[in-house]
C-alpha cells in the first residue's frame, strides 16, 4: 500500500530496545512536529475550506499522540527529553519544489507529508511486529493505523488540488527520492534515524 522502495530491517528494533526512553523522546517530537506541519499548511492556505477542515482534524490528531507519547513516558518513569533533530525529515525538506506557483507547492507540501506518514507508518508496523514489550507493541500497532490514515489523506488532498497526472508523477519522484536517502537511517533508536 505504501509503496516504499526499502523496507525497515526489523534488526532495527533491536536498536530501538536499547534505549526506549530516547525513542519515546524522539516520537513525541515528530508528533509535535507533525501537529506543526499540518498547523503551517493551514495558515499559508486558510482560503481552501476543506483543507482546512481536513488538517485540523489531522492536527488534533497528532496533538493527541503527543499526549499519548507524553503519558507513555511518564507512566515509565522516563523524561520527555529536548526536542531532537529529524535528520531524515530535514533531507526530505531539500526535495520539496521552492518554485512554481502556491498551489504547485501546496501539493509538494502535501506529498512530503505523504511521504513522513508512509515511512512512520512503515516503522509504527515493524515496532509493533518485533518489539518485545507488549504495551509498546499494541501502542504502535494502534498508531499505524492512524498514520496509514493521515498517509491516505495528504495524498488524496495533493491529488485533489492538482493534476492527478502531474501528482502521481511527483508521487513517484518522492518515492525514489526517499528510497536512495533511506539506505543512511535504520541505525538510530529514533523513529527514522
Amino acid at each position: 500500500m505504501l509503496g516504499l522502495k526499502l523496507k525497515t530491517d526489523p534488526k532495527w528494533v533491536n536498536i530501538v530496545e536499547t534505549n526506549i526512553e530516547e525513542i519515546l523522546t524522539d516520537h513525541a517530537w515528530c508528533e509535535q512536529k507533525a501537529a506543526t506541519n499540518a498547523i503551517t499548511m493551514i495558515t499559508h492556505n486558510s482560503e481552501i475550506e476543506e483543507l482546512v477542515t481536513e488538517l485540523l482534524v489531522i492536527a488534533r490528531e497528532e496533538l493527541e499522540h503527543l499526549q499519548m507519547v507524553h503519558d507513555l513516558i511518564k507512566r515509565k518513569g522516563y523524561q520527555l527529553g529536548r526536542e531532537r533533530k529529524d535528520n531524515y525529515v530535514n533531507e526530505l525538506f531539500k526535495f520539496l519544489k521552492k518554485d512554481g506557483s502556491r498551489l504547485q507547492s501546496l501539493v509538494d507540501r502535501l506529498l512530503f507529508s505523504a511521504m513522513i506518514e508512509a515511512r512512520s507508518c512503515e516503522r509504527f508496523k515493524v515496532l509493533s511486529e518485533n518489539i518485545k514489550d507488549e504495551e509498546l507493541a499494541s501502542f504502535y500497532r494502534d498508531l499505524m493505523i492512524s498514520e496509514a490514515g493521515h498517509y491516505t489523506t495528504f495524498l488524496t488532498l495533493a491529488r485533489k488540488h492538482g493534476n492527478e497526472a502531474e501528482v502521481n508523477k511527483r508521487w513517484k519522484e518522492w518515492i525514489e527520492y526517499e528510497g536512495s536517502i533511506i539506505t543512511k537511517y535504520g541505525t538510530q533508536e529514533t523513529i527514522h534515524g
